[in-house]
């Protein structure tokens, strides 16, 4: 069996659901076991749609980015390139806190402008896991409720919240080693 390597991710978009409809704005990711090894991209809007609250929560400018965000089709062979880099030739699974989200966007844009996603269907979900591991509702698994801690903050910056959750699903994983009975 391949050996996995852990990859947080997380985005920005300007709107809540539809990629393609809405834009993914940014990009960060780093390994859960190795936050030093990051990537960070902001990218060209697809057009002009978007929703006022996920742009005042990510706080990127839309025209900003028209004139200064890397062209989709760059930044998504940028961040297929960093994946295989830092996988070598291990396998990259890409965890995110509420993975259906973040995954659905990457998964349009690496289906859209490369035609394949270096992270297959490997995509499991911290929030769920978190469920799983310690038998918790999914209204008892927010951020705010973990018996994990971090001191990473959560800016609504793509890379600051990839190495937070990282921190997090870091925390989920050792303990689990820990309660895992041979």
């Amino acid at each position: 069996m391949q050996e996995e390597i852990y990859i947080s991710v997380d985005i920005e978009c300007s709107g809540r659901t539809r990629p393609g409809y809405y834009s993914m704005l940014s990009i960060g990711a780093c390994l859960v076991y190795d936050i030093s090894q990051r990537f960070y991209v902001e990218l060209k809007p697809l057009n002009d749609n978007y929703e006022p609250e996920s742009l005042a929560i990510c706080g990127l400018d839309m025209e900003q980015l028209k004139k200064f965000g890397t062209p989709p089709e760059k930044a998504m062979k940028k961040f297929a390139e960093w994946v295989k880099q830092v996988s070598g030739d291990k396998k990259p699974v890409f965890v995110a806190f509420f993975a259906p989200f973040d995954h659905m966007f990457v998964d349009w844009y690496f289906a859209t402008f490369l035609g394949e996603n270096p992270f297959k269907n490997a995509v499991p979900c911290a929030k769920s896991y978190y469920m799983g591991l310690m038998g918790k509702t999914w209204q008892e698994s927010s951020k705010s409720q973990l018996i994990f801690k971090t001191d990473f903050p959560h800016t609504h910056n793509a890379l600051d919240d990839a190495i937070e959750q990282a921190d997090l699903i870091r925390q989920m994983m050792e303990y689990q080693k820990l309660i895992r009975r041979p």
